[in-house]
């Protein structure tokens, strides 16, 4: 797989190890941007640009690697109920449901999909997203990986 699949492109299978090095680059990623927006040495809307341009890979990583485990890339929106349930005001609904629905729930959530996404490995052989993983070409030029397929 190109460097370019892993980033762009919703197709294919992922394995663990390419799923958690783009975990660390995009938490680098973020780290240097908060502290750079922090600190004013780049505009807070220039971070927030940059975080909107990493939505798509992102989102590319997560899909392929459920694609992986042989599940549908819809999965990824437990992500987003997860963000939404963090961000919701729960406290006006009382205290119980601010802990469940505000804490409990996403953290379940985000918790579940770390551990199916990242700790478990994906179904053996083909599966109906395609042939088994490949690892990113990192470093690979495009001339030789045309003539490593032939």
């Amino acid at each position: 797989m190109t460097l370019q699949q892993w980033c762009f492109s919703y197709r294919g299978r992922l394995g663990r190890r390419d799923f958690w090095i783009w975990q660390i680059v995009w938490l680098l990623t973020m780290t240097a941007l908060f502290t750079l927006a922090g600190n004013n040495l780049l505009d807070t809307q220039m971070a927030a640009f940059c975080v909107v341009c990493l939505l798509w890979p992102a989102s590319a990583v997560l899909v392929k690697r459920l694609h992986d485990r042989n599940k549908r890339g819809y999965w990824a929106l437990l992500l987003v109920v997860a963000w939404m349930l963090l961000a919701g005001n729960w406290g006006a609904l009382g205290s119980g449901w601010h802990t469940g629905l505000g804490r409990f729930l996403p953290t379940f959530i985000l918790i579940g999909m770390l551990f199916e996404l990242g700790l478990l490995s994906g179904s053996a052989g083909e599966n109906r997203y395609g042939r088994a993983t490949q690892p990113v070409s990192y470093f690979r030029r495009r001339g030789a990986e045309k003539s490593s397929h032939q």
